[in-house]
């Protein structure tokens, strides 16, 4: 499995990330998380649906950024239309995350935990190697299953840019 150094920080000190690199273009990768109520979910059988899907990897619900990031998705929401569904995976437990969706009000946004199989992570390439944790990226996939949009923002300890992402999601819904 590669191993890719310094594409990201956590306050300028440089982290190694573990898995497959994608990009723009790829095939989005199937992966085995585990839902809020323990249940076994495969991205596919979520694709199986159609539509536009926002993938947002944070390293953990329970730190700040990583809060504000999922309910600022979370309030857009609307903005992406009911043909978008949004996800955002971490390694949290999913009694951790169904306990913050419930704290947060988060409702529109999915959770799901990369903690049993590391499957996204590695398949994603987002895995961070020395804290076991996700990097924070987020991917526009659209309705065939290709990757559009890639944002890995490189200092872990910031958030993303949402008009980015909301651009990259309206250009895939005018399609």
């Amino acid at each position: 499995m590669g191993e890719r150094k310094g594409l990201i920080t956590f306050k300028g000190s440089p982290l190694t990330l573990v898995g497959t690199e994608l990009r723009v273009g790829d095939d989005a990768p199937d992966f085995l998380a585990v839902a809020n109520d323990m249940s076994e979910v495969r991205f596919s059988s979520l694709r199986a649906g159609g539509g536009v899907f926002v993938l947002s990897s944070v390293p953990s619900l329970d730190t700040s950024v990583c809060s504000t990031e999922t309910h600022t998705f979370n309030k857009k929401a609307s903005d992406f239309g009911p043909e978008v569904t949004l996800l955002t995976v971490s390694m949290d437990l999913p009694f951790a995350q169904a306990r913050w969706c419930g704290a947060m009000g988060v409702d529109r946004v999915k959770t799901l935990s990369d903690y049993r199989y590391t499957s996204f992570g590695a398949g994603w390439g987002v895995l961070i190697k020395e804290w076991r944790l996700l990097a924070r990226c987020i991917f526009v996939v659209d309705r065939k299953g290709k990757i559009r949009y890639i944002q890995l923002v490189k200092e872990i300890a910031t958030e993303p840019d949402y008009a980015a992402v909301l651009d990259a999601v309206k250009k895939l819904r005018a399609e």
